[in-house]
């Protein structure tokens, strides 16, 4: 089977409610009733290989799925976007831990078999778990304590807005109750003959209903006294109980309900019971809105300081992020150029726009780590589902808006934070650097343990206790929040890149030609972004007296005088070197050079390789292009 082209999301059950009318499949029917148009429902035992080809890229939802191919899970969980709707216990192969121990005659050790382990990593894959009752969440979790690791929600039993409705007024109108309401499954389970046996010891009048129309089960228990119910093992949600609750019957049952101690439930308050009920729907789909291809919100998120008297395109950043961007977060350090009013002006022209001034102490001897600092609340402060972090010189190219979409779209699905491309021009267009790593961490995640900052390994305090990193960090590094431990990420350069790459830096025309032309692919296919930190060499090469060096060893907590030994661009202090110096150098690297890492000395001898590219720069840029040289 196929799914169709247009269909957003894929649903997969053993069955469906028009084909048994069970509480797992009811409580499907009522979300899928509440969601978007564009679900294909597909049961369990029709899922093949061409079924998961033609439905990659479209989110899919496992309710029941004990028909599935198991050996069809391994490609499910390594290339859909899933999420699992757990109704029971699948990682045991009675689906109940007690029903297991009564027919094995010993404890349930499925976990730590093959089921358990296929089930386990089958959960471990999906991008959101949602469980009927809190009770059941903690037993996954105490046997597969990796799987708290993964999004969770407790969801409960969902009811249609029609069937509350009914439920509402059959309470209303109920007059005389007679008689209590008793469960005739024939599911070992449901512990049927034992609420039989209480009802006769208790001397209640009952009736065993089993198999009767929906609505007709509702007016039985509107009508009743009461409803017992005495599962013979954990009952994760079970469906009826609430129908009961609902609808004004007295309750007898046991622990084994499982979700009976939860807040919504423990309560008199039927109103507040439905209204609980009532939003569940939308819970469920607010969570997986983002996973369902097109609705994923993106915020870019950049910063600022002093951004017009360094002469950065802050503003024509701005305005290629608000080209694929839903908002816009950006963060000044204080600025007292004129930088906040002209942020507060785009802001008025695009309410997209998010300005948030946070000042700093920009002479403190650890002001570098302020970078990093900062990155890190502008993240914060993003509402999207996914976060696009550049700074203030660099750009979006208009050709590459939808392939971030696109990208969004199809982001991997265990993957929190992807690198991209970067084209670093060097003083021209026909100059793009390759004596630096061709990509940057980009596009994330928006998940709270991501943020900014110097990796636990490089992170140390000086002796007034303040945080500096050693070598090996620029301050700003994708971090966990609570152990600053690094983000793993997926990139697209291999080793056989690389190899290519340190060949072409060594000399090899060959290698440099098959570099240029894999990196010529690589901007065509991939979004990424141009940097036009080294456009302008002279106001670079100022940037460089000015600031970069004092930031330099701010962060690393190092002090070097200025001596002709510690200039890497001219042979004197930089206290020595006059504008014109600096013009001169200027012309000489973007004419001489392709490129120069300065942590060590300016060797203008050596003329570094360089690669080319045929894109146009983006069009926010040209006018800033034309005043800068």
């Amino acid at each position: 089977m196929r799914v169709p082209d247009e269909a957003k999301i894929v649903w997969v059950q053993d069955l469906f409610a028009e084909q048994y009318a069970g509480g797992a499949e009811l409580t499907s029917q009522a979300l899928i009733d509440a969601g978007p148009k564009e679900i294909f429902r597909v049961n369990c035992s029709q899922v093949s290989m061409e079924t998961l080809q033609s439905g990659a890229g479209k989110l899919w939802i496992f309710g029941n799925f004990s028909q599935i191919n198991a050996s069809l899970v391994p490609t499910i969980v390594a290339n859909l976007r899933y999420a699992i709707l757990e109704y029971d216990y699948k990682f045991c192969v009675h689906r109940s831990i007690e029903l297991h121990e009564k027919t094995a005659g010993s404890r349930c050790d499925c976990h730590e078999k093959d089921i358990g382990k296929l089930v386990s990593a089958f959960f471990f894959g999906a991008r959101h778990i949602f469980w009927m009752s809190a009770d059941q969440r903690d037993r996954y979790h105490q046997r597969f304590p990796f799987l708290a690791q993964r999004p969770n929600t407790v969801l409960s039993s969902i009811f249609s807005a029609a069937t509350l409705a009914e439920m509402d007024d059959l309470r209303s109108s109920a007059k005389e109750r007679k008689g209590w309401i008793v469960l005739g499954s024939s599911s070992w389970i449901k512990g049927a003959d034992d609420a039989e046996e209480w009802c006769k010891r208790e001397g209640k009048d009952y009736k065993v209903v089993w198999n009767l129309p929906y609505s007709d089960l509702l007016r039985e228990l509107s009508a009743a006294e009461g409803f017992v119910y005495l599962p013979k093992g954990g009952d994760t949600c079970p469906r009826m109980v609430i129908e009961a609750k609902l609808l004004g019957c007295k309750l007898h049952t046991n622990g084994d309900v499982q979700h009976a101690a939860e807040r919504w439930f423990n309560t008199d308050d039927l109103d507040g019971i439905e209204a609980y009920l009532a939003g569940r729907p939308e819970v469920f789909w607010a969570t997986l809105h983002p996973e369902i291809p097109g609705n994923a919100r993106i915020s870019g998120y950049t910063t600022t300081y002093n951004c017009i008297l360094g002469g950065y395109p802050f503003r024509e950043s701005i305005a290629s992020l608000l080209g694929f961007c839903d908002e816009v977060v950006v963060v000044d350090g204080g600025s007292t150029d004129g930088t906040i009013e002209e942020l507060r002006r785009i802001q008025a022209e695009d309410s997209r726009v998010v300005v948030h001034v946070q000042p700093r102490d920009w002479t403190h001897p650890r002001h570098a780590v302020f970078d990093g600092q900062q990155k890190a609340l502008a993240r914060s402060i993003c509402t999207g589902d996914f976060c696009w972090q550049q700074d203030s010189d660099e750009i979006v190219h208009e050709s590459d808006y939808q392939k971030v979409r696109d990208l969004v779209a199809a982001f991997p699905p265990k993957v929190e934070l992807v690198s991209l491309p970067v084209v670093e021009y060097w003083g021209s267009t026909s100059k793009v650097r390759m004596d630096i790593n061709p990509w940057k961490w980009r596009l994330s995640r928006n998940l709270p343990h991501i943020t900014h900052g110097i990796p636990a390994s490089l992170r140390r305090f000086d002796e007034n206790g303040d945080l500096y990193s050693e070598q090996g960090s620029d301050g700003c590094d994708y971090i966990r929040s609570d152990s600053f431990q690094p983000i793993p990420f997926a990139g697209f350069v291999t080793e056989d890149v690389l190899r290519a790459q340190s060949a072409a830096l060594s000399g090899d025309p060959n290698a440099k030609q098959a570099y240029q032309e894999w990196f010529s692919q690589v901007v065509e296919n991939l979004p990424g972004v141009r940097h036009y930190s080294w456009w302008d060499m002279k106001r670079k090469i100022r940037t460089y007296r000015g600031y970069w060096q004092g930031h330099w060893e701010s962060l690393y907590n190092i002090r070097r005088e200025d001596t002709a030994e510690n200039n890497m661009f001219f042979d004197k202090p930089w206290s020595q070197v006059t504008d014109q110096e600096i013009d001169d150098l200027a012309e000489r690297l973007a004419r001489d050079t392709g490129g120069w890492i300065f942590h060590r000395r300016l060797d203008l001898s050596r003329a570094t390789p360089h690669v080319e590219i045929s894109v146009s720069h983006p069009v926010v840029i040209e006018e800033w292009i034309g005043g800068s040289k």
